[in-house]
């Protein structure tokens, strides 16, 4: 019988029927794999589990008398019913398992640190997970996206969690529009358009209020990039840096976090956010710092990494940068936007130095490269403030 054993938590995989025939030996399975390791949680999977009988069933009762958390996961709809109906999921904490999907030929139409987003039709969309055991975050994001929508944001709609392969998808409906990305990248004579419908979308976003506690407040993660920096700058600079980011304002306006054209699709007149699981609140200057780094700061040294993650060429993602900032900022001058891209840089660099620095500590160029260029914005930075 398969099983696992990670993070203190014992899994085992029972398969096929248990009955009378077999129901004894498949417990004492289970009791020697368990005597192999006595400590942790036991969990048995029965994502393969075709059929229980009542034999199975006191099987399971007797596990659960030496067995105080024992948990349950992945039953089919047939064999979560039996559990129901006896009582045992009044007993122990039983789960549901979930549908089973492949996007296996799907049109990939985004990817971010989180997942993957496919389409798998023409009416739904769907979000991999790259954490084999993102059910907290799914949880998480659904909610934003159903706080986003009562608020008033128009975005994608979630209503189904899925298996595909061994990692965990959010289904959402998304009619057929397609990203602005697309959009500009099929009708370039008029990216301006799309652009405009960008920046509107990126302002309704910003103008919206949330109540205290409903979202993450993204002021206090930059001070904690920040902070993390401590010996990898100098003192003074470092001391600088944290001054500037604690006087960042604190506001309860929204900000998407991960704000770029492959995240808002368009269709009939209607622009459609997605990918809400950064959705938090904070100053807009915050969510400049995260589109400067999309359409720049991460392909300064190496200008593919932005083509290959927007699906757009360096010059076409830096215009769209430029004509960003000014039609956002329509009311005021050039050196006033300019000034904005400065503070944001600060903070973007800082994200972009400690990034780096954890997940590829062995790219000096880039390390070096970015904490330059973080000491000399500082340098000439006296506040983030931009209203």
């Amino acid at each position: 019988m398969k099983n696992t054993f990670e993070n203190n938590t014992l899994t085992i995989f029972p398969e096929g029927n248990i009955d009378t025939a077999n129901a004894e030996a498949v417990g004492k399975q289970i009791e020697t794999i368990r005597a192999s390791h006595p400590d942790g949680q036991l969990v048995l999977d029965l994502d393969e589990l075709k059929y229980i009988s009542s034999a199975g069933l006191r099987q399971i009762l007797k596990l659960k008398k030496k067995e105080n958390d024992l948990k349950i996961i992945n039953c089919s709809p047939e064999i979560y019913e039996i559990f129901e109906m006896t009582g045992f999921s009044e007993m122990m904490d039983i789960q549901k398992g979930y549908r089973k999907m492949s996007v296996e030929g799907c049109e990939k139409i985004g990817e971010g640190s989180n997942g993957i987003v496919y389409r798998l039709n023409e009416d739904t969309i769907i979000k991999v997970y790259k954490n084999s055991d993102a059910l907290d975050d799914i949880k998480r994001e659904r909610e934003l996206a159903k706080k986003a929508l009562v608020l008033g944001i128009n975005t994608a709609i979630p209503f189904d969690v899925v298996r595909v392969g061994d990692k965990y998808g959010s289904v959402f409906e998304l009619l057929s529009s397609k990203s602005i990305t697309k959009w500009i990248i099929s009708d370039p004579d008029n990216k301006d358009k799309y652009i405009r419908i960008f920046a509107d979308l990126l302002k309704e976003i910003h103008n919206t209020t949330v109540k205290d506690g409903l979202l993450p407040d993204a002021r206090k993660t930059a001070i904690g990039w920040a902070e993390w920096l401590k010996g990898h700058l100098p003192d003074d600079t470092y001391e600088k840096l944290h001054s500037l980011m604690e006087g960042i304002p604190e506001t309860d306006h929204m900000i998407h976090g991960d704000y770029h054209t492959n995240n808002v699709h368009y269709d009939n007149d209607e622009a459609i956010l997605i990918d809400m699981d950064t959705l938090s609140v904070g100053d807009p200057i915050l969510e400049f710092a995260s589109i400067f780094l999309a359409y720049h700061g991460y392909g300064e040294l190496d200008h593919t990494l932005v083509e290959d993650f927007l699906k757009l060429d360096w010059d076409t993602a830096n215009y769209i940068l430029d004509k960003l900032v000014e039609m956002y900022f329509d009311d005021k001058d050039e050196e006033y936007r300019r000034s904005v891209m400065d503070k944001a840089k600060v903070i973007g660099y800082t994200r972009m130095l400690r990034r780096t620095i954890k997940r590829t500590p062995e790219n000096t160029e880039l390390i070096e490269h970015t904490r330059k260029q973080l000491i000399d914005y500082v340098a000439k930075t006296d506040s983030l403030k931009i209203g």
